[in-house]
C-alpha cells in the first residue's frame, strides 16, 4: 500500500498506527486482549472489623486476622496451611547477629499496590516512629511502662527516619510496644538488607517478624495520605490483594494486585460482606449470593451439607476462648470468687453440647506447638462445684450481683455459652447477670462496674511471650485497661521476654500459668475456638488453622 501524498515520516507513523491497530483487533479476536474473567470471591463473614480501620496496628482481632494476610506481606510469612512453621515472605531470607540483633534480606523486584519497589527504607519506615512508636520509647532490662519518664524518648529510642506523616491516634504506639516492646531501630544496610535492633535480648525476634501488625506498608504512600483514617482505611502493602472499596460494617472488596511476588492472584476480586445474623450467611450461601460463608456453628453444618452443591469445612484453630475478670469488681476482689468461678464452669457439658464435641478443653493458656516450652501436666481448673460452693462461703459473699458482659455472638454460639455459664454459677451460689453489649467499646467501658467478660487470645507465634505477655503482661491489653496486675507475674513476663537461658524462661511459664489460673485469676481458659465455613463443593480451597481465609493463586481453584 502506497500513500503519494504523505511525507516518509508521515506514511511510516501511519503504517505504524494501521499495524498496532490491526494487532490489537487480532489479539480480540483472538481471545487475548479479553476482560478479565478471573472469578469473583464472594464472602458472607460477621464482621470485617471492629474499628473501621484497615491496619493491624488499630486492629488486633480475629475478624481483622481473617482478611489482613490478603492485603498486608510480612518479612517472614507462615506456612498457614501446614505445620505454621516460619517462610520466607518479603524476606527471602534471614540470620541471627546477636542475641538483640536479626539481620535479613529483602526479595529483590517485590512491588507494593502502587507500583513502588519494596526496599530496606520501606522496611525501617514500617517500624519507625511516624508509623508505629510515635514517641513511645523501648523498655529495656529491668524496666516497664511506669518507670520510664517523658523525656527518656530521646536517649531510649532512635529512629533512621525524619520524614513525617499523618498523626497516629493514641492507641497505635501503645499496641506497637505491646507487639515490639524493645525494638530500639531498624538499621538499613545497603538497599535489600536491613537489621533489627532490640534494647534486651529476644530469642522471639523471628516469631515478632512472622505476627500480625509487623506487615510492611509503602513508605510514600503512607506519608502522601491526607490524615491516620484516610490511610487506615486504605492502606497500601505488598499482598495479594489491594483496597478497591471499603464500607465500614458493610462491605470490603479487594481486587487483585496481579504484581504480587508469589504470584498472581488467580480470582480478579474478594468480597467481603457483612451479614450479621447467622441465618443469612447459611440462607444467602445456599441460594447462591455468596460462595463462603463464615463462623457456621455445628447446629447448622446438616443444613448445609443436606445440599450436595455444598459444604462445611474447618475446625479448631490457633485460638482459645477465655472468660476474664476485673478484679477491681467489689465482688471479685477476693481470689476466691475467681476460683469459684473456675471451678464451677463444666467446660466439657459446654463443648459437648454446643459443639458437639468438635472441639476441646486445652490445657490452660498454652498450644502444643510450643513445643518444649510447653506444659503437657498443665491442665485447667478442675470442674468441682462442691469447691467452688466452699470458696463461695468462705469469701463472705451475699448474693450481690456480679455482671457479665457480653456481646451478641462475635464469638460463634457466644450467647448460649453466656447462658450455660451463668447458670452454672448460679448453682454455686454466685448471682451472675448477663449484660447484653453491642460492641467492644461498650465491653472494655470503664463507666459502668465491670467483672466478667468474654474474650480469646491466639498465638501468633510458638513461644508463650505471644499469647500470655502479649494478653496478661504488664504491658497487655488486661493490665492496660485496669482489670488485672499481679506484681510477681509482672516480673515474670520480663524473663519470658528478655531470657536467654531456656530452663529458666520454661520455669517462668509455669509461674506464670500458676498465678494467672489457680491462685490469683486473671482469666480462665473455656475452650479451643473452632471455626466452620460454609462453601461450594466446586471450589477447591484449604482451610487455614489460623483465623486468615486465604485466597492466593496456590489456594483457590475452580472445579470444571
Amino acid at each position: 500500500m502506497q500513500f503519494p501524498f504523505l511525507s516518509r515520516r508521515a506514511a511510516l507513523a501511519l503504517g505504524l498506527s494501521l499495524t498496532t491497530t490491526l494487532s490489537v483487533a487480532a489479539l480480540m479476536a483472538s481471545g487475548t486482549a479479553r476482560a478479565d474473567d478471573r472469578p469473583v470471591v464472594r464472602v458472607a463473614v460477621q464482621q470485617v472489623v471492629n474499628s473501621g480501620a484497615l491496619t493491624p496496628l488499630r486492629e488486633q482481632s480475629n475478624v481483622g486476622a481473617r482478611i489482613f494476610p490478603m492485603i498486608f506481606s510480612p518479612l517472614i510469612d507462615l506456612d498457614r496451611q501446614g505445620d505454621l512453621a516460619p517462610v520466607p515472605g518479603l524476606a527471602e531470607s534471614w540470620k541471627r547477629i546477636d542475641d538483640k540483633t536479626v539481620e535479613l534480606k529483602l526479595r529483590q523486584g517485590a512491588t507494593f499496590h502502587n507500583g513502588d519497589e519494596v526496599t530496606a527504607e520501606d522496611v525501617a519506615f514500617s517500624f519507625g516512629r511516624e508509623r508505629m512508636f510515635g514517641d513511645k520509647p523501648p523498655r529495656r532490662a529491668g524496666q516497664d511502662d511506669k518507670t520510664i519518664k517523658s523525656d527518656d524518648s530521646k536517649t531510649l529510642f532512635t529512629t533512621t527516619n525524619t520524614q513525617t506523616g499523618p498523626e497516629l491516634p493514641p492507641e497505635v504506639p501503645a499496641i506497637a510496644r505491646r507487639l515490639w516492646p524493645s525494638l530500639e531501630r531498624v538499621e538499613v544496610v545497603d538497599k535489600y538488607t536491613v537489621r533489627f535492633v532490640n534494647a534486651v535480648p529476644d530469642v522471639t525476634m523471628e516469631g515478632r517478624l512472622a505476627r500480625m501488625g509487623s506487615q510492611i506498608i509503602s513508605k510514600r504512600a503512607f506519608l502522601e495520605a491526607k490524615d491516620w483514617m484516610s490511610w487506615a482505611r486504605n492502606p497500601v502493602s505488598a499482598g495479594p490483594f489491594k483496597i478497591k472499596e471499603f464500607r465500614p460494617d458493610n462491605v470490603l472488596v479487594l481486587e487483585a494486585h496481579d504484581a504480587y511476588f508469589n504470584g498472581k492472584p488467580t480470582v480478579k476480586e474478594v468480597r467481603y460482606t457483612v451479614v450479621p445474623e447467622v441465618p443469612g450467611r447459611v440462607n444467602g450461601l445456599l441460594s447462591g449470593e455468596y460462595d463462603f460463608a463464615s463462623d457456621i456453628p455445628p447446629d447448622q453444618i446438616a443444613t448445609i451439607e443436606a445440599n450436595d452443591k455444598f459444604e462445611v469445612v474447618g475446625g479448631p484453630v490457633l485460638n482459645h476462648r477465655l472468660i476474664v475478670f476485673d478484679k477491681n469488681h467489689p465482688q471479685l476482689a477476693d481470689p476466691r470468687i475467681r476460683q469459684a468461678l473456675t471451678h464451677a464452669m463444666d467446660r466439657q457439658a459446654i463443648v459437648e453440647a454446643l459443639w458437639g464435641g468438635r472441639t476441646s478443653v486445652p490445657k490452660g493458656l498454652q498450644w502444643e506447638y510450643y513445643a518444649d516450652m510447653f506444659h503437657a501436666d498443665w491442665s485447667v481448673p478442675e470442674y468441682n462445684p462442691e469447691l467452688a460452693k466452699k470458696l463461695v462461703k468462705e469469701s463472705g459473699y451475699k448474693g450481690e450481683p456480679i455482671p457479665f458482659r457480653v456481646t451478641n455472638n462475635y464469638y460463634t454460639n457466644q450467647v448460649q455459652t453466656a447462658q450455660i455459664l451463668t447458670e452454672m454459677w448460679r448453682s454455686v451460689g454466685l448471682n451472675v447477670e448477663i449484660q447484653m453489649k453491642e460492641n467492644w467499646q461498650q465491653i472494655f467501658d470503664r463507666n459502668e462496674p465491670r467483672a466478667i467478660r468474654d474474650w480469646s487470645n491466639s498465638a501468633p507465634f510458638s513461644d508463650p511471650v505471644s499469647s500470655i505477655v502479649n494478653q496478661h503482661g504488664p504491658n497487655g491489653q488486661q493490665q492496660q485497661v485496669g482489670e488485672w496486675t499481679n506484681e510477681e507475674f509482672n516480673k515474670l513476663s520480663g524473663v519470658l521476654e528478655t531470657s536467654t537461658n531456656h530452663e529458666e524462661r520454661r520455669k517462668a511459664f509455669r509461674r506464670m500459668l500458676e498465678i494467672a489460673e489457680r491462685e490469683d485469676p486473671a482469666y480462665t481458659v473455656l475452650h479451643r475456638n473452632v471455626v466452620f465455613y460454609g462453601k461450594r463443593k466446586d471450589i477447591e480451597w484449604k482451610w487455614s488453622p489460623t483465623f486468615a481465609m486465604d485466597f492466593r493463586a496456590d489456594n483457590i481453584r475452580y472445579k470444571k
